[in-house]
């Protein structure tokens, strides 16, 4: 599934096609995603500016000139594509994929389809004066990059739960965004074991897990997030953060930190893998 450096990696390109322009019209192929898609969506769509072009954890959000937002999760698989502007492909609908479930045909003559073969993804459009109460971004935690994801704010959190650090990583509603591969990542990067009880975390080991947070989100965004299955950027670009994985799906490799000996071990944690070097995390 993607995570916020891959839902960033498209929002940033979505942002370059779709903001500031006009849809002409909205084509829907597959009226059923996670959700079905509401009765007014092409309506509500055709014939408005998409005004601005945010993220909010592994959502999307598109801010629609008539007062309405179009909320994107892009699931398992989900993916868009640019179609018929400089330096892409010319969109022909009679040999559109099977997997293009909804395409947006903007005024400028650009073309995005979104494509989602196991159509575990999901589109909403709701009131932008309901955005604060939507069910699954109310409940988000803090954003990792912003300004209140801190050592105070982690601390504080990480004292209430007993439950190993990796899971509790991956908890969306303290901290939004983080999935399997960065929790691995920036565990490893601060040296805690993802089996130690987050309320055995020392505040200083709190503070060097926000930076390593911070830092491999950031460098996985700036690589175009990682490429392990389906990922594409909305260019059709892969992306290239997994060549520098540290330990996720780096089993019985040796640990990339100098200063260790030890190698790669891959445990499972509520049906998740997690990849750590037991040498060098404690």
């Amino acid at each position: 599934m993607p995570e916020l450096p891959e839902v960033e990696t498209v929002r940033k390109g979505l942002q370059q096609y779709m903001e500031g322009q006009s849809i002409g019209k909205v084509e829907v192929f597959t009226s059923k995603l996670r959700w079905e898609l509401p009765g007014s969506f092409e309506k509500n769509l055709s014939n408005q500016t998409i005004t601005t072009i945010a993220r909010r954890g592994k959502y999307l959000i598109l801010e629609v000139s008539n007062g309405h937002c179009l909320i994107v999760h892009l699931g398992m698989t989900g993916s868009f594509a640019i179609f018929s502007t400089k330096g892409f492909p010319k969109y022909d609908n009679s040999r559109r994929d099977k997997h293009d479930h909804v395409v947006f045909h903007l005024r400028n003559g650009t073309v995005i389809a979104y494509n989602d073969p196991r159509k575990f993804g999901m589109m909403d459009l709701i009131p932008e004066s309901e955005l604060s109460i939507y069910p699954p971004l109310k409940t988000l935690g803090v954003e990792p990059l912003g300004n209140g994801f801190d050592e105070k704010y982690l601390k504080y959190h990480l004292d209430r739960r007993s439950s190993p650090v990796k899971n509790f990583l991956l908890d969306q509603k303290v901290i939004a965004g983080i999935g399997n591969i960065y929790a691995s990542e920036a565990l490893w990067r601060a040296g805690i074991s993802p089996r130690r009880k987050a309320n055995r975390i020392s505040e200083k080991k709190a503070g060097l897990l926000v930076t390593a947070i911070r830092d491999v989100l950031n460098d996985a965004i700036k690589s175009g997030g990682s490429t392990l299955r389906n990922y594409r950027s909305v260019a059709g670009n892969l992306g290239y953060f997994q060549h520098q994985f540290c330990v996720y799906d780096q089993e019985g490799e040796p640990c990339s930190n100098e200063n260790c000996d030890g190698q790669i071990n891959r445990i499972v944690q509520t049906g998740r893998s997690t990849f750590y070097c037991p040498s060098c995390q404690k």
